[in-house]
């Protein structure tokens, strides 16, 4: 049986539910491609086997699940479009059994020459791939979820909060449980007379509530961390533990203060209602109750627990949007700056006397560009470049922008930093490292310049409404220079940077270089740290 479309507003909750799938479907294909690289880097040992050209048809196929993947679950996909998972199933088949099959073909010939070892690693890709196959195919694995549309706001006004509607005739689905959804409410009788409660309970049954029962507060306490409950009609004489130290304990606990209490007794004095209320009772009512009375009151419980959860949903989405608006301005803006925007300052100009500015860019990426699928390209720049971002962050630098197929980050500003030229030294070398893994796993031959310089620079904010956060000066120019004038997978510097590096980094001189509008000057190339 297929799963039939459905749409709704999309929420944290399917975020979470996509960071799942992410997770579900990438860990096996981290398996299959990483035993595959690490037979494809012994290459020379398989070469007997004929097992090479079979291994790159394994770690192709690979390199085109992950694409697959990348692309049915991208972000933009997510916040604005539809994910197609149907069509996610339907275009893995191929590459996985693509995959499987050269695995099993791979095994019987390393069997035959009794490569063990080898049989093992072709074995764990094969698991890999079948369990990615299982995942995919299995009954569990949704097939079409669309965000964002009209339907899902109406279906959610019309079955309040906290309910999704499922396929026509389905019973609703309660969110926070996955169970049925509750019209009227589930009530906890918490009484130490097993008369008194079967009376309650039969009554309530009837008013058509779902009921549970509990004999004294001890018992009643671990009930209600249990299960969720909307309403508790608490007895006060009582055993172990009466009904005023039983709700004391409920509003001393975070999860369970704000769950309505009402208080049945015996006791009418004046003195008893008031302890009750002031022990936190939503209301109370005397023994023997008045059957129109307590229903009454436990429906003006219930629906001021129903606003109050309301409320807190509200606020709950107020938190997601406000927390995505800050990531949002994050995004844009150093955290130093997005806090003084939202401090009320208009205009954001500084001047830094030291800093350290990096510029990387693509080698010959015009004709990259035109070799290869625009969705490719885009896909395996963002993947670069989301890794600089990585590199960037651990190093405490400050991206500042891209500009085509060059990336711009900067040491020591808005926030100084007295290491900024090493830490930039250590993200260009990490750079430079990770282009090679990049093309190992992407199977490309991409090859980047990278240039720095160091001095003072002038920071502030461009713009009124697609505002950015930018740098100025000859010491911008000339790191800019560095790039464009350098060589490829080298990092040029300046004497500048040169004498910040030279006491814990190796460096060769290139020589005199002619820098557009500027004069010669000397320029050095970045090797390493000194051992």
């Amino acid at each position: 049986m297929t799963s039939a479309p459905f749409r709704r507003v999309i929420k944290s909750t399917d975020a979470e539910t996509l960071s799942k799938l992410r997770h579900t479907l990438r860990t096996p294909l981290n398996q299959i491609i990483g035993y595959t690289e690490m037979l494809l880097e012994s290459e020379e040992e398989l070469h007997s086997l004929n097992l090479v050209r079979d291994l790159k048809k394994i770690h192709t196929s690979g390199g085109q699940l992950l694409a697959l993947i990348n692309d049915a679950l991208a972000p933009w996909k997510v916040e604005t479009g539809t994910i197609d998972l149907l069509a996610l199933r339907r275009d893995m088949r191929t590459p996985l059994n693509s995959i499987i099959g050269f695995c099993e073909l791979g095994c019987d010939e390393a069997k035959a020459a009794g490569q063990h070892v080898l049989v093992a690693d072709l074995a764990k890709i094969s698991l890999a791939a079948r369990n990615l196959h299982g995942h995919v195919e299995s009954k569990e694995f949704p097939t079409h979820i669309e965000f964002g549309s009209d339907d899902g706001l109406a279906a959610d006004a019309l079955l309040g909060p906290g309910m999704i509607s499922a396929a026509p005739g389905d019973t609703p689905i309660d969110l926070l449980t996955g169970e049925p959804a509750r019209t009227t409410g589930r009530i906890l009788v918490v009484d130490d007379d097993a008369m008194n409660r079967e009376m309650l309970i039969r009554r309530l049954r009837r008013m058509g509530y779902e009921v549970n029962e509990a004999s004294d507060g001890r018992v009643a306490l671990e009930m209600l961390k249990q299960l969720p409950y909307d309403l508790v009609l608490l007895d006060i004489i009582m055993p172990e533990l009466d009904g005023f130290h039983t709700i004391e304990f409920m509003r001393a606990d975070p999860k369970l203060r704000h769950v309505p209490v009402i208080m049945l007794t015996a006791l009418d004095e004046v003195d008893s209602t008031v302890r009750c209320i002031e022990a936190g009772a939503e209301d109370y009512v005397p023994k023997p109750f008045n059957p129109v009375i307590l229903h009454a009151r436990i429906n003006a419980s219930l629906e001021k627990k129903h606003l109050r959860d309301q409320e807190q949903a509200y606020l709950a989405e107020l938190q997601v949007e406000r927390a995505k608006s800050e990531r949002l301005l994050l995004n844009i803006l150093p955290q130093a700056i997005a806090t003084r925007l939202k401090q009320g300052e208009r205009t954001i100009v500084d001047s830094f006397p030291e800093s350290t500015v990096l510029f990387t860019d693509i080698v010959d990426f015009s004709r990259i560009s035109s070799q290869s699928a625009p969705s490719r390209t885009v896909q395996l720049l963002n993947d670069i470049f989301s890794s600089f971002d990585r590199i960037a962050e651990t190093r405490r630098l400050e991206k500042i922008k891209t500009i085509g197929d060059s990336y711009m980050v900067v040491g020591g500003v808005p926030t100084p930093m007295s290491n900024h030229a090493e830490a930039c030294a250590d993200a260009a070398l990490e750079m430079l490292e990770m282009l090679q893994t990049f093309n190992r796993r992407n199977q490309v031959d991409w090859h980047i310049r990278i240039g720095m310089n160091s001095g003072p620079v002038v920071a502030g904010i461009i713009g009124t409404k697609k505002f950015a956060y930018d740098l100025w000066g000859d010491t911008v120019n000339i790191a800019s220079r560095m790039e464009s004038h350098g060589q490829s997978d080298r990092i040029q510097v300046s004497a500048a940077t040169h004498h910040l590096l030279k006491a814990k980094f190796v460096l060769e001189e290139r020589g005199i270089v002619q820098i557009k509008h500027a004069d010669p000057m000397p320029v050095f190339h970045l090797l390493g740290r000194k051992k």
